[in-house]
């Protein structure tokens, strides 16, 4: 069993639905809250060190929440340490084949990271009393290389999903190579979208939320690119979304979840204050559309 994958392993369609659909979202806001927090602590002024911590706030509890959600997914949750752990020997288990053996050690590993910027940006902003964890954080060296190895780690999490749908047999999953793309495009989108609802309602002062605006502006039209991209690239498989899944998609996705955050973050006087807070709302509303109709339309076929 440890030596050649299995026979269905690429074959054997996988039986997927909410769970695994909230899995993906929540997976993809740890990984791109991550990955933002990260590159904001390396590159970014030390005024924007409060925006940097919501991102890591956000990223510990999500892949909490998505590990969760993997577990009880497996039918028999108290199994869940043989993704890791091999039964027999109890030695790690790691199957370099196995895009699910890759994804649940790169899930712990990154939970680890998460864990440890989520407390060291809690002692930077002085809610814990445990002075010695602001080491853990940037701009200390170990706090640097943390936030590097982390976002990495939070990077491949935001996309590998994607990636593991695009070696199934599916329909739509298996015959475009731009999932993993429009999912790392979406996880960005997504989480600085959330970064921006609780910047806005939170009591600090953050200089650079309105350079996240403008970025997830650019990310959302990038996103849209991809989307539209990967549509083309389904071919006649594009049929079918010729159905309702195809109205969701269109209607909830690119419209709800794009075209209008667009418009809104490019005509400001629509609802003065409110337009960053009411575009970031749709774009987190389009981004779990979204991965509802990659989950459940591809299973529909």
């Amino acid at each position: 069993m440890n030596g050649v994958p299995s026979s269905t392993f690429f074959s054997a369609p996988p039986d997927w639905g909410w769970l695994i659909a909230l899995y993906f979202f929540f997976g993809g806001l740890a990984g791109g809250s991550y990955f933002l927090a990260s590159l904001i602590d390396l590159f970014g002024r030390s005024e924007d060190r409060p925006l940097s911590h919501l991102g890591y706030y956000i990223a510990f509890p999500c892949i909490v929440i998505g590990g969760l959600l993997l577990t009880v997914d497996l039918g028999r949750p108290e199994r869940f340490w043989h993704m890791l752990i091999e039964s027999n020997t109890y030695r790690p288990m790691f199957k370099y084949w196995s895009p699910m053996s890759i994804g649940s050690w790169a899930l712990m590993i990154f939970g680890i990271f998460a864990l440890i910027s989520f407390l060291g940006a809690l002692a930077d902003a002085g809610r814990i009393p445990w002075a010695a964890w602001r080491k853990v954080h940037p701009p200390s060296l170990l706090g640097r290389f943390i936030a590097i190895i982390g976002g990495i780690f939070g990077f491949y999490v935001a996309g590998y999903t994607g990636v593991l749908l695009a070696v199934t047999n599916r329909p739509i999953w298996s015959d475009t190579p731009l999932l993993g793309l429009l999912f790392i495009v979406s996880a960005a989108s997504t989480s600085a979208a959330l970064m921006i609802l609780l910047a806005k309602k939170s009591r600090w002062t953050m200089p650079g939320l309105l350079d996240l605006h403008r970025m997830d502006a650019w990310v959302v039209a990038l996103e849209f690119i991809v989307l539209i991209a990967l549509i083309i690239s389904l071919g006649p498989v594009l049929r079918a979304w010729l159905n309702a899944w195809g109205l969701l998609l269109f209607f909830g996705v690119i419209v709800v979840g794009m075209l209008v955050p667009l418009a809104l973050y490019w005509r400001r006087e629509w609802f003065g204050d409110r337009n960053v807070t009411f575009a970031a709302a749709l774009v987190l509303v389009g981004g779990f559309i979204l991965r509802l109709v990659i989950v459940f339309s591809a299973q529909g076929v």
